[in-house]
């Protein structure tokens, strides 16, 4: 009986071995790489959108800058108006003048963080649509090169330049995708 027993094993041991092995085989790796630092530089959207952003960025330094400098020589005149005292022994216009202060600087301080959260919501929504026509082309070229690896090229120590597929991505990203919306749609209401 233990002499079937083994005889059993071994049978089945060599017939789920070769399918084991079968199913352990994996493709040789077919790679293509692809310079998203580059094409996030240089294609007709990006530059375009890159643009659009700078000029958003500038108008919130201005804008910054415009509600600083009344806020700076409200500060200066309080202080000349202590005179060096401590607040607390101000007297009562310069206490009300503080308190002002202290609301137009928060109303300032709002301003900018809306101001400064609404660019970081548009800059978020350029990159979303450009990678929402980038990964479909790049797994497309992917599938015409036969290949089963995408890198970018920034992951690499080093790549032959006969695998990048750059230029052939950023071609048909500028004709998928001529420009970008850099409006982020409003954010949605926080939920009650």
């Amino acid at each position: 009986m233990k002499t079937n027993f083994l005889a059993a094993a071994a049978l089945s041991a060599a017939i789920v071995a070769p399918h084991a092995a079968q199913a352990q085989s994996v493709p040789a790796a077919v790679i293509v790489t692809v310079d998203t630092q580059r094409i996030f530089a240089e294609c007709t959207a990006c530059k375009a959108a890159q643009t659009q952003l700078q000029s958003q960025q500038t108008a919130l330094q201005q804008l910054e800058q415009t509600l600083q400098t009344p806020l700076q020589t409200e500060a200066d005149a309080i202080r000349t108006a202590l005179a060096g005292k401590n607040p607390d022994q101000a007297d009562a216009a310069t206490k009300a003048r503080i308190t002002a202060f202290q609301a137009k600087g928060q109303q300032a301080q709002t301003q900018l963080q809306a101001r400064a959260q609404t660019f970081q919501r548009n800059r978020a929504y350029v990159s979303e649509q450009i990678n929402a026509k980038l990964n479909p082309i790049i797994t497309s070229v992917m599938q015409a090169k036969k290949a089963n690896i995408a890198v970018d090229v920034q992951a690499t120590l080093a790549a032959a330049s006969s695998i990048d597929v750059t230029d052939e991505v950023m071609t048909q990203l500028n004709s998928q995708l001529p420009s970008v919306s850099t409006t982020a749609p409003a954010a949605a209401a926080p939920a009650r």
